[in-house]
């Protein structure tokens, strides 16, 4: 005989087998234990001090909350499909604990709508930190190897094509900066789900004289919903963080397609460590960066995750709708994507070998240091704009020639501008270049240091 349903009162059929499995969720909610059970025992006391149920009763509910979070931990739990769902599943249980003249008296006031809702509140304020911390990983390993290298100086690149010479640490640091803005709003979407929805019921609130106060203290909320119907309903905290998610995936991604094009023998940049690589079935020579490719390609399944959930709410009716049932997939699938690909990058990025004689020697191709002189003719007098012009005619008679700008003789230079001085050659130097951008915020070596210090304390290493 299946487990009776919540539901089953005014029904006369049995559920069709295909129509519940097509509807069951506790094959992916079940990892919500842990908060629809701290969820539940925080109801139980709530209903105990407010005289909804005994003491006695209470804390017989409590403590057999309990045992089943022990039992699902230890794995002697059994998650049964017929049951549907994680809130299901877990009353189930303790009703054959307690029994159901005292387990039934739980659900006084509450229905699964709020209980979904405040689970996926919990999970996501839970998720969010742990993410942070991971963000942090990976940017204690960025901070870590700009430290190390410093000194490199490679190609900055625009179209990418070569622009101007940068620190590589310079470079490293973009991407510390970027996941500092990731964690910024992860810890907006904490806030943004740190809002108690116990409470709504189904969707009108209930007339038991619950203490929602009480409920928001016990589990850490900083404020309860105000209206029943959004509480219940509402998914745009789960849009932000699936949004964080995919800006975190973004910026990933990005740093993969460096790693994937610095690693190719064309550019020699960079050494992936063996163990974070992979070889070919045929090809006994290679050696292919497929961590940064899965990350390229996990990436677009968090937008997926995000399109999903922006796609199952625009045109949901108030209050709740079984759709609303498949925001967990999207929410769990890219949680899991997450915090993997940081963990696996923070430990890539620490074992990075970087090829810095390789980047120099590609400093000396694309004119680099063009900009550098129109700068200093501009510093002598000229127009920008004419000085712009007249370097551009400098670089294609470098191309006719097959020469460098700073192999050009001070006579050559001067045959297109008395401008130039002894001092032109100074500008022209790859460290000079470097270091002549110490506008804040500029590649200049005394700014990239400055901000490692920042960073390290920031990270507190």
């Amino acid at each position: 005989m299946p487990p009776k349903k919540q539901w089953g009162g005014r029904f006369r059929k049995e559920h069709d087998r295909l129509a519940l499995l097509y509807s069951q969720s506790i094959s992916f909610d079940w990892r919500l234990y842990s908060c629809d059970i701290a969820g539940s025992i925080a109801y139980a006391q709530m209903l105990g001090r407010c005289g909804i149920v005994t003491k006695t009763e209470s804390n017989k509910i409590v403590k057999a909350l309990r045992e089943i979070r022990r039992e699902i931990e230890a794995g002697k739990f059994r998650f049964d499909v017929e049951l549907e769902d994680i809130h299901t599943n877990i009353e189930a249980a303790l009703m054959k604990k307690v029994g159901a003249d005292i387990g039934g008296k739980l659900h006084a006031g509450r229905s699964r709508n709020d209980q979904v809702a405040l689970d996926m509140r919990m999970y996501v304020r839970d998720e969010t930190l742990t993410i942070a911390d991971l963000i942090r990983e990976l940017q204690t390993s960025l901070v870590k190897l700009a430290d190390k290298n410093s000194t490199v100086i490679m190609p900055g690149f625009t179209h990418l094509q070569h622009a101007q010479p940068v620190l590589f640490a310079h470079h490293m640091l973009a991407y510390y900066e970027m996941l500092r803005r990731d964690e910024m709003r992860y810890l907006d979407c904490y806030s943004a789900a740190n809002v108690m929805p116990l409470g709504s019921a189904a969707l009108a609130g209930t007339s038991f004289q619950i203490d929602r106060k009480m409920l928001a203290k016990e589990l850490e909320f900083d404020d309860v919903s105000l209206n029943s119907m959004d509480a219940v309903s509402d998914r745009d905290y789960l849009i932000d963080f699936l949004s964080a998610c995919s800006t975190l995936m973004m910026h990933i991604s990005r740093l993969s397609e460096e790693l994937m094009i610095w690693s190719s023998p064309e550019f020699g940049f960079v050494e992936l460590d063996d163990s974070f690589a992979t070889g070919s079935s045929i090809m006994p020579q290679k050696k292919n960066p497929d961590i940064a490719e899965l990350a390229r390609a996990k990436t677009a399944r968090v937008y997926g995750n995000l399109m999903t959930l922006l796609g199952i709410m625009k045109g949901l009716p108030l209050a709740y709708n079984r759709d609303l049932q498949e925001d967990k997939p999207c929410v769990f699938d890219s949680v899991d994507i997450v915090k993997s690909t940081l963990q696996v990058f923070a430990r890539m990025i620490a074992t990075l070998g970087v090829c810095g004689d390789r980047m120099r020697e590609e400093c000396r191709c694309g004119f680099l240091n063009a900009t550098d002189l129109a700068d200093y003719l501009a510093k002598k007098g000229m127009p920008f704009r004419q000085a712009h012009e007249l370097v551009g005619k400098i670089v294609n008679h470098c191309m006719a020639e097959a020469c460098l700008l700073e192999d050009l003789s001070l006579e050559t230079l001067q045959g297109f501008s008395p401008l130039f001085q002894k001092d032109v050659s100074q500008a022209l130097r790859l460290d000079k270049v470097v270091n002549a951008r110490r506008v804040s915020g500029g590649t200049a070596r005394s700014n990239v240091l400055r901000a490692i210090r920042q960073a390290k304390k920031d990270l507190q290493l």
